[in-house]
């Protein structure tokens, strides 16, 4: 058994080649073999999103607080609020972050497959954040 202490992991900031606008991210946990669990609550300041992307075993959000968008490729933009519960499948290309106008918090809870979770595409333009 371990026990992480709040406050024991620092804050990070979302690098920019993955994210647009101000992201922090909070690590929940990162487990090592062969286990293969990791989760994070990550904070989008308005506006601010991820990149395209796809994670090979799929990745559930729990949104936390605040308000915000979800996009699967090909479909259209979903709101999500708190209690809401997104599943991406293995493989499928989409984006998440927060509203114009307001930030958003959600647990990302995803698993890794040979050391891999994400794998990140080209960024979410302003003209498809607005669509």
């Amino acid at each position: 058994m371990e026990i992480i202490r709040v406050g024991a992991q620092p804050s990070v900031t979302g690098p920019a080649d993955w994210f647009t606008g101000t992201v922090r991210i909070d690590a929940i946990v990162q487990t090592e073999a062969p286990a293969r669990t990791a989760a994070a609550s990550v904070t989008f300041e308005p506006g601010a999103r991820t990149a395209w992307h796809t994670h090979p075993l799929g990745q559930t959000l729990i949104v936390t607080a605040g308000f915000g968008r979800v996009q699967r490729e090909g479909g259209p933009i979903e709101e999500i609020r708190p209690g809401d519960v997104v599943w991406f499948p293995p493989g499928e290309k989409h984006w998440h972050g927060a509203s114009p106008t307001m930030f958003m918090t959600h647990i990302a809870i995803q698993e890794q497959l040979d050391g891999k979770a994400v794998d990140w595409m080209e960024k979410v333009t302003d003209e498809q954040y607005g669509a």
